[in-house]
């Protein structure tokens, strides 16, 4: 009888040990996991935004500033106002500890309308075309050694670049690990390229090449139109101190890993994209640097040549890393938006086999090929800078209004109510001097149509209407047959 009993016991035992495996295996596939460690959320950070800006918009910035001094003070000013937003971003990441970036702290602060245009600008034009920028820099360098002495054709730039699109789209609908994997690669294969142009830059310092960086400030174009489109242009280089918040959920310990990553990333960042561009100056005078298809290439033709074929190689790299950072987080924004309602609900879905959000992930990739098509980087940058720093501005305002309407939120991390206050007033700043010293059509388009995101909350999202939904629904039950995805768990408060 004895034994008889310690048989049926351990049976049971064994049945509830299989009982549990088998709902943690079903937890895991209806939630996002926490696989970011502090190292991974660093390499996200600095391989986001070191990519294509730190190639290509050196150019940009001295054709606005038009003289050496005024450009070296705005990549240290862009540096500067990027760690004072990441701070703001810290304290809101540790006080909601959501995914989405801006869309849940805009969400608490002002309500669900503002929450969804960021949703909807985001989704349709600021995160594609960030994609769509990066892709397509990592193909001008990617073809520039195969057609030396002249421009490599259109169709081959686009077709690397819509080619990378779906590589890196692929690799981070499969897993998050390995997406994490490959951001960690190429992050130090960039470190790498970062530090070889800083280091022969400070060579040629102290062989006596100074020529350039005399009268530096003679002949700079200053009004508060060229200086705000610098600072577009040096913004754009430095965009991504943001990212970590996009995936708060998946980060491991994030009252902890979420600040410090921002404190050692973003300052990191900033110490090399001065130095790069004093390496620059070093052996390129204002005008060939201006003349350059690629700024980082033409130094490598001088400084290393016959090694000079390094220097493409890992710009390429460098890019390959900033695209496959940007669509890692990017597909968490759609996610969230979709589990909240504000998107196609399939969007919010996540792979039984692979714990990814599969669907937004696929559904951002196809986007961006589409903005593969106009191919100008210089006004895809301006267009995308306008949006996005409405949306910072908003953001950051946020924390200020939370400050005394949210009062009862813990904050791990309290900074200083001044710093969101200045980070407030340049955002304001940076989207109106353009505006009014030099209009263009784009700008009034680029907010009818975050404002026409109004007609599709009014239509799709308040009144429901269910010939919409008898549409959607048996799309969405092909697409979770066909990719294998599951509707998430809600996050606990």
């Amino acid at each position: 009888m004895g034994e008889e009993n310690m048989r049926k016991r351990k049976g049971e035992t064994n049945r509830e040990r299989n009982e549990q495996s088998i709902q943690s295996k079903e937890s895991k596939t209806m939630n996002l996991q926490k696989e970011v460690g502090l190292i991974s959320g660093i390499c996200i950070i600095v391989g986001t935004v070191i990519g294509s800006g730190i190639f290509i918009s050196p150019k940009s910035v001295l054709v606005s500033v038009g003289a050496v001094g005024p450009c070296l003070v705005i990549w240290a000013a862009c540096g500067i106002l990027s760690t004072l937003g990441a701070l703001c971003y810290a304290e809101l990441g540790t006080m909601i500890t959501k995914s989405g970036g801006e869309y849940p702290y805009l969400m608490e602060a002002f309500g669900p309308i503002p929450a969804y245009l960021f949703s909807w600008t985001s989704l349709l034009v600021i995160k594609p075309s960030s994609f769509a920028i990066i892709s397509l820099s990592f193909a001008e360098y990617a073809a520039a050694p195969f057609y030396p002495g002249c421009e490599p054709p259109i169709v081959v730039i686009k077709c690397l670049a819509a080619a990378v699109i779906v590589i890196i789209t692929t690799v981070n609908s499969l897993s998050v690990k390995l997406g994490s994997y490959v951001q960690n690669f190429f992050t130090a294969a960039k470190m790498i390229i970062v530090i070889i142009i800083i280091v022969c830059g400070f060579v040629l310092l102290a062989q006596g090449k100074t020529e350039n960086f005399k009268n530096s400030f003679n002949d700079a174009k200053i009004s508060a139109g060229s200086i705000s489109l610098a600072f577009y242009n040096g913004l754009w280089a430095y965009d991504g101190w943001n990212q970590l918040n996009y995936i708060t959920e998946e980060l491991k310990n994030p009252y902890r890993n979420l600040p410090l990553s921002i404190i050692i990333g973003i300052p990191l960042v900033s110490v090399c994209y001065v130095l790069i561009n004093i390496s620059y100056f070093t052996i390129m005078t204002s005008t060939e640097l201006q003349q350059s298809q690629a700024v980082a290439v033409t130094f490598g033709d001088r400084v290393l040549y016959p090694a000079s074929w390094i220097v493409p190689l890992f710009v390429v790299f460098s890019t390959i890393g900033a695209a496959n950072g940007t669509c890692f987080t990017a597909g968490r924004l759609i996610y969230v938006a979709g589990r909240e309602g504000h998107m196609l609900k399939v969007l919010s879905y996540i792979s039984i086999k692979r714990f990814t959000p599969a669907p937004a992930i696929i559904f951002y990739g196809a986007i961006a090929i589409i903005y593969i098509i106009p191919g100008d980087i210089n006004t895809l940058i301006n267009y995308f800078s306008f949006a996005v720093w409405i949306f910072y501005g908003s953001t950051v305002f946020a924390l200020i209004v939370m400050r005394f309407t949210r009062k009862e939120l813990k904050r791990p991390i309290k900074i200083p109510i001044v710093i969101p206050i200045l980070v407030t007033v340049v955002s304001i700043l940076l989207v109106l001097a353009p505006i009014i010293s030099e209009p263009e059509w784009a700008y009034l388009y680029c907010v009818l149509f975050m404002l026409g995101g109004l007609l599709f909350y009014v239509l799709f999202i308040h009144f429901k209407f269910n010939w919409a939904q008898k549409i959607s629904r048996p799309i969405t039950m092909h697409l979770q047959m066909l990719l294998e995805v599951v509707p998430p768990e809600e996050v606990p408060e």
